[in-house]
């Protein structure tokens, strides 16, 4: 018995490959940097920067000059609004927090072209997380920048970079495990993986398989609140920013949330939107805590790094507030609020950045910055400044970010979760001022023996100075960004 073999022909131009486009120059450039190692090793650093940025800049215009259809490669990805507007914020972010490479310090892991490479290799996991929905291609994407990411923190010079790689490899690998088995479940229920068919099939069927649907959001909601760093699921987020380098802890607290962020929103929104009771309590209470327990903790640092990973924490759950209240002001606020705690994290950890001294190997203790301002007065100012604008006080950046999603949950009609959410902002406010009186109202530790020559490089001075004035004049980005913001998602 002879079978018959069917041939499967498949049209190139169907396949729409000019939706994968930012995310191959990526990975090109990427291979191109460990190639270019190959013939010779006596590349210095800036030469690999340049060449990161050239490869991100690429892959930026090719992500705004897209305007094909927005499925491609089998319908497993998606370019619509959300993800191009998601891809420009995370490589936009990742070129400048790869400039921040452009320093007068010598860690080694920067004199490894492996490091560019595998920063490339991140990036365009994100944007294939943030460009399907498909739970399999969204898995492969997080998964890969995940690895390059743990890489790239083990990398460090410092005797606690291993020990944060670790636990946050072991603890992501719990979310990996999470993120598979939520994806198991709804594959079960509905015989498809892309968000959207799942969907179709639940309205379908009424819900049917109902405890079922809740396990399933329940092991999807661990997975993603591990990568936003939502309580209780938020360990990780102290030790991998003390372990980490200031500007790739600088990046954590950025890129992966907004990869986070989009996915959250794609999978959870006809939930929340249906008003499905025990998702939105569930939620409620993680978001309540999130906000509220790493503020606590945040008062009793001593170290700043620690402080600003439990701040970060805290901004995390305010923006997960967004999509909770899930109206299109909530959404919008989202993404305002965090370009503008990107703008300022940005300018707060490149200062940071550049008071690392390799030889001494200082931690970021609040001792270390007493009386700063006499050693180094811009550093202070500057540092200050940002202090100022992450606690939320006016004019600066954060400020609007945080009026605009508080006036998003009053418009909704929760107006316990807005009240909780602003007690928290003044709350937020009194461990920012803390490094700032080390600052200014404290003598030097020891003016004599410790000099504080910051290794401050052209480019990073001026990155700080540019955070600094969108920072101070960011009122008059609000309403420019909100136009783009709705654009992109309406």
């Amino acid at each position: 018995m002879v079978s018959e073999i069917q041939t499967i022909n498949i049209d190139f131009l169907s396949l729409n490959l000019s939706s994968i486009a930012p995310m191959a120059i990526a990975v090109i450039g990427a291979l191109f940097i460990i190639c270019l190692d190959l013939f010779s090793k006596k590349y210095d650093k800036s030469l690999y920067v340049i060449l990161t940025v050239l490869f991100l800049l690429i892959d930026l215009i090719a992500v705004i000059g897209f305007d094909g259809n927005a499925r491609g490669m089998f319908d497993l990805v998606l370019i619509d609004g959300i993800a191009i507007l998601a891809q420009i914020m995370i490589i936009i972010s990742a070129i400048f927090f790869i400039l921040l490479s452009l320093n007068k310090l010598r860690f080694h892991e920067l004199e490894y072209p492996e490091y560019f490479a595998l920063y490339l290799f991140m990036i365009a996991g994100f944007q294939f997380m943030v460009s399907s929905d498909s739970l399999i291609l969204i898995f492969l994407g997080l998964e890969t920048a995940s690895m390059a990411l743990y890489t790239l923190i083990a990398m460090h010079n410092k005797k606690s970079s291993i020990e944060a790689a670790i636990k946050y490899f072991t603890q992501g690998a719990l979310a990996t495990a999470f993120f598979a088995f939520a994806s198991m479940i709804f594959y079960a229920i509905s015989g498809s993986v892309e968000i959207d068919q799942i969907v179709e099939v639940l309205i379908a069927n009424d819900f049917a398989n109902y405890p079922f649907i809740l396990l399933g959001l329940v092991f999807m909601l661990g997975a993603l609140a591990f990568k936003l760093s939502l309580v209780p699921f938020h360990f990780w987020v102290p030790d991998v920013y003390e372990g980490a380098s200031t500007s790739l802890a600088g990046f954590i607290s950025i890129v992966p949330k907004i990869a986070a962020f989009v996915v959250t929103i794609r999978f959870f929104e006809i939930f929340l939107a249906s008003r499905e009771p025990f998702l939105e309590s569930i939620l409620y209470i993680i978001v309540v805590l999130s906000i509220t327990i790493p503020n606590f903790l945040a008062l009793v640092q001593k170290d700043l790094l620690r402080m600003l990973a439990y701040s970060s924490i805290s901004s995390a759950g305010f923006a997960t507030a967004a999509i909770l209240i899930g109206t299109q002001q909530a959404t919008t606020g989202l993404f305002l609020y965090w370009i503008l705690f990107f703008i300022v994290n940005l300018g707060a950890f490149a200062v940071i950045w550049t008071n690392t001294n390799k030889e001494l190997d200082f931690s970021n203790s609040f001792e270390k910055y007493k009386g700063l301002i006499k050693t180094s007065p811009f550093t202070a100012i500057t540092l200050g400044l940002f202090m100022l604008s992450l606690a939320g006080l006016p004019p600066f950046a954060i400020f609007w970010g945080k009026l605009y999603l508080i006036g998003s949950a009053v418009n909704s009609g929760m107006m316990t979760l807005a009240i909780i959410m602003a007690l928290n902002s003044a709350l937020a406010a009194y461990y920012y001022l803390k490094p700032i009186v080390y600052m200014f109202l404290k003598e030097p530790v020891n003016t004599k023996n410790v000099k504080h020559k910051y290794k401050q490089s052209k480019v990073i001075k001026t990155i700080i100075i540019f955070c600094s004035i969108l920072s101070i004049s960011s009122i008059f980005l609000i309403e420019p960004l909100l136009n783009i913001i709705e654009i992109f998602l309406y």
